[in-house]
């Protein structure tokens, strides 16, 4: 029984696999040992019934349900209908009992093996007819492989066949291409033959025996052609195929022969032009300055020539660059020949024609009277002669510059053109290229006219707007300019200097106005070209700083002479004399050269005040009094100029200061020398004061009240008398009188705040005592 329950639950858990494996996949998997068909009848014998009641009036009434008929889908999901109905029909050609399965299972095996035993024997029946299908079978193999071997056969003369078609294919492209490569090629050559092509009116130009100037426009267009042509032979003009071949090198290296000798033809005929026409120029007088006559250079004739040659030279560099070299410095030989000998010609007549009286350069020394007017002279027509030879030529050589770096083809960047066709500067100086210089113009008017010819300069000499930019510092042929500028104007400065030597022996303070022109004109050249004119006004600078320092050096050697011939007493010369020179050298500053001159007040009142210092040591019984005196004049003769210049403010404050010292030092001494007595009783008060308290002095050893009276009897019986003999002692060895009431209040005043602390001291340690109060001295004083 335990058995059939196991069973009955197997079946039933293979059932629901079953309906799980229908469900989920779609089909029933292939079951191997268990019929489907026995499956499905065993579930219809054990589906049990269910027993449902339905309420009604009467009670429950009981009704048999089969479970088929809650679930109806329990044989749909173990065969079909179709299957169903095939086995009912099977099913109905026996007769059998229901629980008869085994016998009809046995019965249909054996039926199944007598149908197999049939058809064993039906095909034993046959053999002969097998053996014809064989036979057949056979013939029709050895058929398919001699088909087989012939359909190979075709296969290789198809595919050699094929493979002849891609061949015939390949080379028929190639020929087609090969055919256009050949148009192209031959489009090519006839392009390069006809770059080949040499027109003969510009072969017998080039190539002519002598070089003709009125041929000029001929030559350039033969150079255009010729710098095309060279151009047009390399590559990239050139396809790089063609740039090898002989033909094209054959044809390069002719017209290099022709290059060439075109060159050295115009480089030859460039120098001869140069030198000839700088020849012209020197040997005519006229172009030069002469005696009575000041000529300013003028270059416009020689600069309109020398343009005819701008393109031909700018041809020239093209072809070849090396040949400008030796041009340039043909150019620069012959220019600058000329441009000596102006400069030359106008210094000398410069100098000759301007009239003025030497004054000495010993300033710090005695002079007379006949002197004195020396040193008053007026010496401005120097600054004037200087201030027009830099009118003239720093124009010039800025213009001469500019020019020679565009018509020598210098690739600086930014360099601009020269201002005007002709080359020459537009402003109105003195001069003109025709007429005189006018020299009688007075000295407002001169300053007035080189004020604006300095502006014209500053404007005409900026052509470059950014002269420190990367590109023009770092511009390869920069170098070479200021190279070539050298040469150009090099030993121009020479007249310049002379002129500044010339200027300072005529009169040393001259140096400071030329200075200040030179600076004008040196914060105006800002371009590349004017380098060297850059070089040669700071060389102008330099040069007269030094004269100027040589000046200020001998002044203050004269200064450190006088310590060994003046007297000890009085003024010192070189005091008064120094205010001169320094109000003359501030007319000559005129907003120029302030550091220059303020350096030279420096030297010069440091070792004035330190030659005075020493000077008051030979004798230190009058040491005050020389100090203070001296000390007095400095500054009374500097007032004036001490409130415009800072720096002579400087001093005199430090002069002031040195005043006050010795004037205390001096009144200190007069004054004790009278009340000696007195302030030194004063002087034992203070000094006890600081140990013992102020009741325990009056009981001190020669502090006594009897002591007091003693000194005050002693010291202020005649004060007025004591009074006046200072006041004599002050007047007696002083050499400056209007000093001496300054000094005298000074001395009063001094006296009252010494005898007020007196009084304040007995006040407080004697104060039963009676003394003068100090509104009782300040009476007397004042009555004196």
């Amino acid at each position: 029984m335990i058995l059939v329950d196991v069973l009955l639950h197997w079946n039933r858990l293979l059932l629901c696999i079953l309906n799980i494996c229908r469900d989920v996949l779609g089909r029933i998997p292939k079951i191997v040992g268990i019929d489907v068909v026995e499956m499905a009848l065993w579930a219809k014998e054990h589906t049990p019934s269910v027993t449902t009641q339905k309420n009604q009036q009467d009670g429950p009434v009981p009704s048999t349900v089969i479970e088929g008929d809650l679930d109806v889908t329990v044989e749909k999901e173990l065969v079909s209908q179709a299957e169903e109905e095939d086995m009912e029909a099977l099913l109905g050609t026996y007769v059998m009992g229901a629980c008869e399965a085994e016998a009809f299972s046995e019965r249909l095996k054996r039926e199944l093996l007598a149908l197999e035993a049939a058809n064993v024997h039906a095909i034993l029946e046959t053999e002969p007819l097998v053996d014809e299908v064989l036979q057949g079978l056979e013939v029709a193999t050895n058929c398919v492989d001699d088909m087989d071997e012939w359909l190979g056969i075709f296969n290789v003369k198809l595919r050699h066949m094929r493979e002849d078609i891609q061949s015939i294919e390949t080379r028929n492209n190639k020929l087609e291409v090969q055919s256009v490569n050949n148009k192209a090629l031959i489009a090519e050559l006839d392009k390069l033959v006809e770059r080949f092509r040499f027109p003969s009116e510009y072969a017998s130009c080039l190539t002519g025996s002598q070089f003709d100037e009125a041929s000029l426009p001929q030559y350039v267009e033969a150079c255009e052609w010729l710098t095309n042509a060279l151009h047009g032979l390399e590559v990239p003009n050139l396809d790089s195929t063609f740039a090898n071949i002989r033909a094209v090198r054959e044809k390069r290296a002719e017209l290099g022969i022709l290059k060439a000798t075109f060159v050295r033809k115009a480089s030859e005929f460039l120098r001869i032009c140069f030198a000839t026409l700088v020849d012209f120029m020197i040997n005519d007088k006229n172009y030069f300055s002469q005696r009575g006559q000041l000529k300013k250079p003028d270059h416009a004739d020689l600069r309109y020539k020398c343009r005819t040659y701008s393109r031909l030279l700018q041809h020239l560099k093209i072809l070849d660059g090396n040949c400008l070299g030796p041009l340039r410095k043909a150019y620069c030989s012959s220019l600058n020949s000329l441009l000596r000998r102006e400069a030359h010609e106008f210094a000398n007549e410069l100098r000759a024609s301007t009239k003025v009286s030497k004054t000495p350069n010993t300033w710090m020394e005695t002079f007379t009277s006949g002197n004195q007017n020396a040193n008053n002279a007026d010496t401005s027509a120097v600054s004037d002669a200087y201030a027009k030879m830099l009118t003239i030529f720093v124009p010039l050589l800025v213009d001469e510059s500019s020019f020679f770096a565009h018509f020598m083809c210098f690739d600086v960047p930014g360099l601009a053109p020269p201002r005007n066709e002709s080359g020459s500067y537009d402003d109105d100086d003195d001069c003109d290229g025709d007429d005189d210089c006018d020299d009688d113009d007075d000295e407002d008017e001169d300053e007035d006219d080189d004020d604006d010819d300095t502006n014209n300069v500053h404007q005409g000499s900026k052509p470059v707007h950014d002269n420190d930019s990367k590109a023009g510092k770092n511009s390869p042929d920069l170098q070479a300019l200021n190279e070539a500028l050298q040469d150009l104007l090099d030993g121009i400065q020479e007249d310049f200097y002379v002129l500044v030597d010339w200027a300072y022996k005529i009169d040393p303070l001259r140096c400071i106005s030329l200075h200040g022109v030179t600076e004008r004109y040196l914060s105006g050249q800002k371009s590349d070209a004017a380098r060297f004119v850059r070089v040669l006004l700071g060389d102008l600078e330099s040069k007269i700083s030094m004269q100027f320092s040589r000046f200020v050096d001998e002044a203050c050697h004269q200064i450190e002479r006088s310590e060994r011939n003046a007297r000890q007493t009085g003024v010192l010369p070189y005091i008064p004399r120094f205010a001169t020179l320094a109000t003359r050298m501030e007319q000559y500053i005129q907003g120029q050269s302030r550091d220059l001159v303020d350096l030279a007040y420096t030297k010069f009142v440091s070792i004035m005040f330190v030659t005075l210092e020493r000077l008051s040591q030979v004798e230190p019984k009058y040491a005050e009094i020389f100090l203070l005196e001296n000390y007095a004049a400095f500054q009374n003769s500097l007032y004036d100029l001490a409130n415009v210049v800072p720096t002579l403010a400087k001093f005199y404050h430090q002069a002031s200061e040195a005043y006050e010292q010795a004037c205390q030092r001096h009144l200190s001494m007069i004054i004790y020398f009278q009340f000696e007595r007195l302030f030194q009783f004063a002087k034992k008060i203070e000094d006890l004061m600081f140990t013992i308290s102020p009741e325990e002095i009056p009981f001190q050893l020669g502090l006594s009240k009897m002591d007091l009276r003693k000194t005050l009897k002693s010291s202020l019986t005649g004060v007025d008398k004591s009074i006046a003999a200072m006041y004599k002692k002050l007047q007696k060895n002083l050499t400056c009188e209007e000093l001496l009431p300054s000094l005298w209040d000074k001395c009063k005043n001094e006296f009252l705040d010494k005898y007020d602390s007196f009084a304040q001291l007995c006040a407080k340690i004697y104060p039963t005592e009676t003394i003068p109060s100090v509104t009782e001295m300040r009476d007397l004083l004042a009555s004196m």
